[in-house]
């Protein structure tokens, strides 16, 4: 059903798109507009820390309550990524200032935190917890101003800005525990144009706050849950003992501001980045690079192989020919079926449907159409596209598996639509026990866990035994050349052929190219950044195709050089050789960039990591497999074979 809505969604703005809108950016929800005094709901999203990788809920800990807890309906991707969506006994009323007030319902009678809680709220400021709240589904965010590098006279002038997700619990100061138990919430609104007798509408269009820590002594409440703030160089911070009792007041204000962004580019505060130059930069040194390897590599092969195509078709030096070395020995063993065809064609399907749903889906991305502001739809449509590839995935699986003799096609469609979907689940479900048992957000629940299941057995499954069986009766792909009865001899290889040189060789060109756009998602993954780059990203994507089939030609062509027909395989696993360079990139991040030093999380990062480096793998390898089989029928094709 969400998915049906989603759809929709997406069909209606496409429609408004192609009718001719000015704004490029299309948002995830309508706008909505407020007359003063209209209640602005304030939600918790989560508590999050890059130091745990562990989410958590907001009621997690004993902040104030509402009357009534109730949580938003959430689609895939939210649940996916630990939202949980609740409101909070925060009143924010349309550009109504408030200079202070307790949150809880009883002014005069403070929070007591048992040593139970002040322990988890200690341990949680320890382990740099951020809170994250909503308005209007614009998330909070905590301004941090500094002085950048520049001149001294400059200096004075002007000062770099920007923006942390969420705001941070606590802090330490030595061995002590400090919580920010006072929230001055900024909000900016845009005043919409209306008529002359209209009452005015506003949207808000950021949400900014400034954490306090605030001793319960220097918070004068009073009856009418009203306090005043104490002077800022007066004030002691509120301390969490977590071996005793603490007592506290959890306040608030609010502050509205006027602003000229309108509504349509809200989000541009959160998604400013200092280093686009940086993007760019890399972006047209990775084409330079690709693009200039790319043409000698072509003019290498071109020219090597119109010379070889040419000295095999001399007719008159027949006795010459028979003689030479090189790629033509091998015709009658070149389309020879390698070991495990099977495994090999549901590798390969799977890499299909994990091509097909990255190339949708960063696509869709780069239209708008999946922004930070739709929480959760990029998960959500990537799982969705993953299970309808399958079709896509069966076909060219099913066809594959007729061209190497198999026989077996249905066994050979349950291996596609279980072999790769499997070794995800199983990993995925042993870190969500570690998650459980954390009682983190992030673990998925049971009825998720098996909605997932009941998609990838009633979606997935049947579509790709249809794309499966269509594949299979199909023509088989057209070899030119006939196989020998009897399998040729290989003579001994040089050094340099062996697989493992081939992936370390076959990798370097692939990740040069992808490898600076690699942090950045790294940063959105396990730093918790907005990612929303996907123009680039689509670029890099575009490198990284081009790059994989050119390396993975050259590589082909060298090993048939050598009088090695076994190439099914080999050119699978080398093509894939820049996952390897990634899994070393992920070791080099999480040492360098992360502070993540207990257990489970370092268990999660390098489970999720092996799952990325996997499908990676499979990616690479796909793209890098395809054409290195349609050069071999090409350069096959045009010799003549006796």
């Amino acid at each position: 059903f969400f998915f049906l809505q989603e759809r929709l969604r997406y069909v209606l703005l496409l429609l408004l798109l192609l009718h001719g809108t000015d704004s490029f950016y299309v948002p995830g929800v309508a706008p909505i507009n407020f007359h003063r005094n209209d209640p602005v709901e304030i939600k918790a999203v989560k508590l999050t820390s890059s130091r745990t990788q562990l989410p958590y809920e907001y009621y997690s800990l004993p902040f104030c309550q509402p009357t009534k807890i109730t949580y938003k309906a959430e689609n895939l991707g939210e649940v996916l990524r630990g939202d949980r969506i609740v409101n909070t006994p925060f009143q924010v009323s349309m550009n109504v200032e408030k200079k202070c007030e307790v949150l809880c319902n009883f002014p005069n009678k403070p929070v007591t935190l048992t040593v139970e809680q002040s322990k988890l709220i200690a341990e949680r400021i320890r382990e740099d917890y951020y809170v994250h709240l909503i308005a209007d589904n614009l998330p909070v965010a905590t301004r941090l101003e500094f002085y950048s590098n520049r001149e001294e006279e400059e200096k004075k002038k002007e000062k770099d800005v920007q923006f942390e997700h969420g705001y941070r619990l606590g802090f330490m100061d030595g061995n002590k525990f400090y919580l920010h138990n006072h929230l001055s919430f900024i909000l900016y609104y845009h005043r919409e144009d209306v008529e002359e007798n209209q009452e005015p509408t506003y949207r808000v269009v950021r949400f900014e706050v400034i954490p306090q820590s605030i001793k319960l002594e220097d918070l004068k409440a009073d009856e009418k849950s009203m306090c005043t703030l104490p002077e800022a160089t007066g004030s002691a911070p509120q301390e969490i003992d977590p071996t005793k009792e603490n007592q506290l007041l959890f306040t608030y204000s609010v502050h509205w501001e006027e602003s000229d962004i309108k509504w349509a580019s809200r989000w541009d505060t959160y998604l400013t980045m200092s280093d686009v130059q940086i993007h760019w930069f890399s972006i047209i040194n990775s084409v330079v690079v690709v693009f200039f390897l790319s043409g000698i590599l072509s003019m290498i092969i071109i020219r090597t192989l119109r010379k070889d195509i040419a000295n095999y078709n001399k007719e008159d030096d027949i006795e010459d020919t028979m003689e030479e070395s090189g790629w033509k020995l091998v015709h009658g063993d070149v389309f020879r079926p390698p070991q495990y065809p099977m495994i090999l064609s549901s590798l390969l399907g799977s890499g299909i449907q994990l091509f097909c749903m990255i190339l949708i889906v960063i696509f869709v991305a780069m239209l708008g159409m999946l922004s930070p502001s739709s929480r959760g739809a990029l998960m959500t449509t990537a799982c969705f596209l993953f299970m309808f590839m399958g079709v896509f995935g069966g076909f060219f699986a099913g066809r594959l598996y007729r061209t190497l003799k198999g026989h077996r096609w249905k066994k050979g469609a349950f291996c596609t639509a279980t072999l790769y979907p499997g070794v995800v689940f199983g990993i995925c479900f042993v870190l969500n026990c570690f998650i459980w048992g954390k009682h983190s957000s992030g673990a998925v629940p049971f009825p998720t866990m098996v909605a997932l299941l009941c998609m990838w057995f009633g979606i997935s499954l049947p579509l790709v035994y249809l794309g499966y069986y269509f594949g299979f009766r199909k023509q088989p792909y057209d070899n030119p050349v006939r196989t020998n009865q009897i399998p040729r001899q290989i003579p001994e290889q040089r050094w340099y052929m062996n697989k493992f040189v081939g992936i370390l060789m076959a990798g370097i060109l692939p990740f040069g190219a992808m490898f600076i756009e690699l942090f950045f998602i790294f940063s959105a993954i396990w730093e918790n950044q907005f990612y929303y780059l996907f123009g680039f990203l689509f670029l890099v994507f575009i490198i990284l195709v081009v790059s994989c089939s050119q390396i993975s030609i050259v590589m082909v062509y060298f090993q048939l050089c050598a009088e090695d027909y076994r190439w099914w395989w080999r050119t699978f696993l080398v093509s894939g050789g820049s996952a390897f360079y990634v899994l070393i990139y992920a070791i080099f991040y999480f040492v360098n960039k992360l502070d993540i030093v207990e257990f489970i999380p370092s268990l999660l990062y390098f489970g999720y990591t092996a799952l990325m480096v996997l499908s990676f793998w499979l990616l690479t390898g796909t793209i890098g497999f395809y054409a290195a089989y349609m050069f071999v029928r090409k350069i096959y094709a045009a010799v003549k074979i006796d």
